[in-house]
């Protein structure tokens, strides 16, 4: 499952220095970060449970959920808790991410794999959701290598070190998420800047698709993975020490 081998491809993120040694100039498994936690359950390593609806165990769920969730952690070493979550609807939890696969990883138009994870985090922003902002800054930062764009654009788009192109990007997808009436103006300020009619569609979509995720999120009061604050932001060294 493409969805698998375009998010997970974690191995080489380097861990913070404060974890005790690590090895930066060999593939390693965030496992190490998380201490090699494999349980499913409603509650995260903090006071607050990661979601108000109850996670069944990993025994309950069929068999197919399993295997991608199992999948998932262990190419990431970490399972991101809107599987947990998600696994509460087993056919909703396999609908959500086949969408989501088929969004997230469409390799046709000008939208790159940075340019949707930054939509998602200036869309989700607006709609005031913390796990979606928090899981897709780290994936902005892991694809763009920018360390902070996203937070820039997470306090202040307008304000935020943006290309005109990405600015255009980021104006029509808040548009679609405000919701504005999306005219023809909408559509020739994309194009200016290199954006076609299906473009446009894969902006909308994605926008749309992250709105009903802002609200999933919302519903079940979802928890970020605390291993999604440091993605990306520690740089890699080349030797070990």
């Amino acid at each position: 499952m493409r969805l698998l081998t375009s998010l997970w491809k974690f191995s080489r993120i380097p861990l913070p220095t404060n974890f005790g040694k690590v090895s930066y100039g060999i593939p390693r498994s965030l496992a190490a970060f998380t201490g090699g936690r494999c349980g499913y359950g409603t509650q995260s390593d903090g006071p607050r449970a990661i979601s108000r609806y109850p996670v069944p165990y990993r025994k309950e769920l069929p068999y197919d959920i399993v295997e991608l969730m199992e999948e998932v952690e262990r190419k990431g070493g970490f399972l991101p808790n809107v599987f947990k979550v998600m696994s509460h609807r087993p056919n909703e939890f396999r609908a959500f991410f086949a969408y989501y696969d088929v969004l997230m990883n469409n390799e046709s138009g000008n939208l790159t794999k940075a340019d949707k994870e930054l939509i998602i985090v200036a869309t989700s922003a607006n709609n005031k959701c913390p796990y979606c902002v928090t899981a897709h800054s780290a994936l902005h930062r892991i694809y763009s290598k920018k360390k902070t764009l996203a937070d820039q654009v997470i306090v202040n788009p307008e304000l935020a070190d943006l290309s005109p192109r990405d600015r255009a990007m980021l104006e029509f997808a808040l548009a679609v998420a405000k919701p504005e009436n999306i005219t023809e103006e909408h559509f020739g300020r994309l194009e200016e800047h290199g954006f076609n009619r299906e473009d446009a569609w894969d902006i909308a979509m994605v926008t749309a698709f992250f709105a009903m995720a802002n609200r999933i999120a919302h519903l079940t009061d979802m928890r970020p993975n605390e291993e999604f604050y440091i993605l990306g932001r520690v740089p890699k060294e080349t030797s070990e020490e």
